[in-house]
Order: C-alpha cells, then sequence, then structure tokens
C-alpha cells in the first residue's frame, strides 16, 4: 500500500474512522455506534491477514457482503472506502488524509486478527488517537465465562450452563443517518480486488446462488421464525427438509447479522423447542471461538496433542477422491456436490463427510478443514477448526473417536425419503455438478463409482489404529476413561 499523500486535517469535529472487518452491518455494530453524531468514515481494507485467511468460496461471499454492506452505508449517507495493503499503515494514510481523531472496531478472536489488533491499538494510541474495540462478533466476549477457578471450560454443557447465567447485552440499534468527514479520501474499485477470480468459471453459477447483506439476513430470521423454527429440533438434521436449518451461518460469518440479534429476535419465539435448540447453537459457536482464543494454534495443531501420534495419513488419491464426491458411499457423495455447487453443506453431512475422512479414509483432519477453508461460503476459523476435531476425535469436548458414523445409516435415517441423494446423484443437482466442475474431476453424473474402501474393513482398520496408540501411552487419561464409561 502506498500513501494517497498527505491532506491537511479539516478543522471539523471529531472524526472517527470504523474499521469493518467480520462486522458488515449497520445494526448491533458498536464500533459504528461508537462514532455517535460525529463524523464517520467507514473503510474495509484488504490486509495480508484477511488475505491469508480466506479461501476461494469465502473470497466471492465477502464480495457479496461487501457490495451489500456499501450499498446500506450509502442509504445511510456514508461512503464506504476500500483500501488495500499492511492495516496500520492504511489507517495512518486515513487518519492524515482525513484528521481522523477515533478509530474503532469489532473484536476478532482468531490469532492472526488478535496479533494484528494488537500491534494498531498499541501503535494508534502511541500516536495519539483514541482507539476503542468491541464485541459484537459473538454473544459474550470469549474470557467472559470461566470455570470457578478462573479457567477456560473445556466441555461444552457446563460451558453453555455457565454462559446462560450471563446477560446476552440486547442489540443496539442502528442510526437512521451519518455525517461523513469534510474530506472523503480517494478509495480502491472493489471490483479491481477480483474477490471472484479463485472461483474461475463458476462465480457466476455459485454467485446468483447468493444473497448477501444485512437485510437479507433479516428476512431469513424472519422466514424461519415464522415457519419451520419451533420444530428445529426436531428437523435440523433431515437433509430432506434443508429449510429446517437457519440458514444463517454465511450472515454470522460475515457478520451480516449478530448473535445478539439472532439471540434477541428468538424471543418471540420464547420457550418452544426449536428456538431453544438453536440458541445452543450459537451457544456451540462461542464455545469455539472461546477455545480458539485461548489456543490459536487449534487451527493448526490437534488441542489434544498427544493426538499427533496417532497414524493419520497426509493428502492421497483416496481423499481426492473424497473431494470429487467420487467415494460410492452415497451420502457422502451427494454432501460433497452439494458443497461444490452451493459453497455450503448441512451440518449433519459435515460431520458424516468428516467421520469419513479421518476414520473410513484414515485421513488427517487438517486435510478436510483445509478444503472446507476453500469451499464454504460460511467458512469460520473457530467453527471450522473445532467442527473437524471434534468429529475426529482429537479436540476439545471430542466424540470419542470409537463413535463412527456409519454413512449409509446416517444416509437412511436423516434422508428417510431419499430426496437429498437423488438429487445430487441423480437428479438436477447432479447435472448442475456435473455442468459447474471441470471435467477432470467428474464421472458421469449418474455413474456410481467403486467404493474407496469397505465400510467395516474402514472402521476396523480406524479402530485397530486408535487401540494401538492407547496401548502405546500416547492417549491422555481424559480420553481413556471418557471410552470405558
Amino acid at each position: 500500500m502506498t500513501s494517497k499523500g498527505a491532506i491537511s486535517p479539516p478543522m471539523t469535529d471529531k472524526v472517527t474512522i470504523v474499521w469493518f472487518r467480520r462486522d458488515l452491518r449497520l445494526h448491533d455494530n458498536l464500533a459504528l455506534d461508537h462514532a455517535g453524531g460525529g463524523r464517520t468514515l467507514p473503510v474495509f481494507i484488504l490486509d495480508p491477514v484477511i488475505d491469508a485467511q480466506l479461501g476461494a468460496a469465502a473470497r466471492l461471499r465477502l464480495r457479496h457482503g461487501l457490495e451489500a454492506l456499501e450499498a446500506s452505508l450509502k442509504s445511510a449517507g456514508l461512503p464506504l472506502i476500500f483500501r488495500r495493503g499492511d492495516a496500520l499503515a492504511v489507517l495512518r494514510d486515513l487518519i492524515s488524509e482525513t484528521g481522523a481523531t477515533d478509530v474503532a472496531w469489532t473484536r476478532l478472536t482468531d490469532g492472526p486478527s488478535i496479533e494484528r489488533d494488537t500491534k494498531v491499538k498499541a501503535a494508534l494510541k502511541d500516536d495519539g488517537l483514541n482507539v476503542e474495540s468491541f464485541n459484537g462478533f459473538t454473544l459474550l466476549d470469549p474470557w467472559r465465562v470461566k470455570t470457578k477457578d478462573g479457567e477456560p471450560y473445556k466441555v461444552f454443557t457446563p460451558y453453555s450452563r455457565a454462559l446462560t447465567q450471563h446477560d446476552v447485552p440486547p442489540p443496539v440499534s442502528a442510526q437512521s443517518s451519518f455525517t461523513p468527514p469534510d474530506i472523503i479520501p480517494a478509495s480502491d474499485d472493489l471490483a479491481s480486488w477480483r474477490l471472484d477470480a479463485p472461483m474461475g468459471p463458476v462465480a457466476d453459477a455459485l454467485s446468483a446462488q447468493i444473497e448477501a447483506g444485512e437485510d437479507a439476513a433479516r428476512d431469513r430470521l424472519d422466514e424461519w421464525l415464522d415457519g419451520p423454527g419451533p420444530r428445529y429440533a426436531d428437523n435440523r438434521n433431515r437433509l430432506d427438509m434443508p429449510d429446517a436449518c437457519t440458514g444463517l451461518s454465511e450472515y454470522l460469518a460475515l457478520g451480516e447479522i449478530s448473535p445478539r440479534t439472532v439471540w434477541s429476535m428468538m424471543d418471540r419465539a420464547e420457550g418452544a423447542k426449536g428456538v431453544e435448540a438453536a440458541r445452543r447453537q450459537l451457544i456451540w459457536r462461542d464455545f469455539a471461538h472461546m477455545l480458539l482464543f485461548h489456543d490459536p494454534a487449534m487451527e493448526r495443531e490437534n488441542w489434544r496433542r498427544e493426538w499427533s501420534a496417532f497414524p493419520w495419513r497426509d493428502d492421497n488419491d483416496d481423499a481426492e477422491r473424497w473431494r470429487r464426491g467420487e467415494t460410492g458411499v452415497e451420502v457422502v457423495d451427494a454432501a460433497m456436490r452439494e458443497l461444490w455447487v452451493t459453497g455450503r453443506m448441512h451440518n449433519r453431512t459435515r460431520m458424516i463427510t468428516a467421520s469419513y475422512l479421518t476414520k473410513h479414509l484414515m485421513t488427517h483432519w487438517r486435510v478436510g478443514e483445509a478444503f472446507f477453508r476453500d469451499t464454504l461460503i460460511d467458512w469460520d476459523p473457530a467453527n471450522n477448526a473445532m467442527g473437524w476435531q471434534w468429529v475426529a476425535g482429537c479436540g476439545p469436548d471430542a466424540a470419542p473417536f470409537f463413535r463412527i458414523f456409519n454413512p449409509e445409516t446416517q444416509g437412511e435415517k436423516f434422508d428417510p425419503t431419499g430426496s437429498y441423494r437423488k438429487h445430487w446423484l441423480k437428479g438436477e443437482g447432479a447435472e448442475t455438478f456435473r455442468a459447474m466442475r471441470p471435467k477432470s474431476h467428474v464421472r458421469d453424473a449418474t455413474e456410481k463409482p467403486g467404493r474407496i474402501v469397505d465400510l467395516a474393513d474402514g472402521r476396523k482398520r480406524a479402530l485397530e489404529a486408535w487401540e494401538k496408540m492407547r496401548e502405546n501411552g500416547q492417549t491422555a487419561q481424559a480420553e481413556v476413561e471418557e471410552s470405558n464409561r
């Protein structure tokens, strides 16, 4: 990022730079609210941290989110400035150009973001700026909920009970209008960033399925609350009932709606079994971010470090067939095709496909985590890392390794009508998949590939490896005790 040139600061009231990141909304945005009635300059910075984190699908989704945010801010009387480069250097340029006195943002809790933000805050305070950061990406800050001994929780159920003893702050209403600075600095053209380029020729097809922005998020929540929401607890695992799920994960991932807003809006159906189950998912999301805050290495290392002794394979030909949806296991292949075509995957099939890769195919969870990071439009660093490790057995509050999903049984149980599998293996979804993916990645849309491994043999192989690791004394005592219950 080269300086766009210093400009004499205007002699006006306070100017606040609001640094947007994963809070692409006006409602319940404490950083934006902090600007108050003063002059406000919203900015989004494509810095090296974001560049390194985002996979292809998430970059495309970000483009749509930024376009929606830009439109919302324009309606409220503000521009959205796009800049690319080192965050501190960009902010200093903007401060010089506008005479800004304040900088505010919503906190993030992954390791790279914390490291960047700590550096930026310290440097700008040394420069004489008033710098404030606010919660808003999670229900509560990740250090708020602790055990009686002052330690972070490691098991979800007691964490969930503890969190509900705290009051979740109500969302803050958005101001109806804002005042921009006297001087509006130059902005990059968002299109020039080519955020859709990594998706290649399928970018347009995926874009056509995306409804981005705060209004779309709130509309979806309204539809869910007034429709399938009360039955969520009963139907959330049904693959043949896709509308049973909230559909909010992509909006939460970019902060187009805040978890506090979702929590608050659910009050109108308070007491409904489905709504309480959905609130539990919000707590699970906080749990993931709390764990990542206390152990940033969780994104790349086994949370249970002793699992480094487990003989997972690195990337391999079987994993490539898994990625392509060519395992010969119907529900796995259907789910992987859904991911290719939509950038989304049902939570139940995330667990099924992850179990199959890490257990039946004995492939390291990092291989699957990396693929999901590249292909999910709702990618989230904490949810992705913890979800994979939870299924693999090496993570916090993990499912015991010996709990190996039988994907055939899972498919029959959660897709009892067979409509989900039929759609992606033989129906319209299969045809869309064939059209969207390069020919080298697919077989005939209706041809069923041979199985990589017999399910019983794969299960046996995985359990033998786990038992051998235990016999060698490499498994933590807590895992051994859990397996004997």
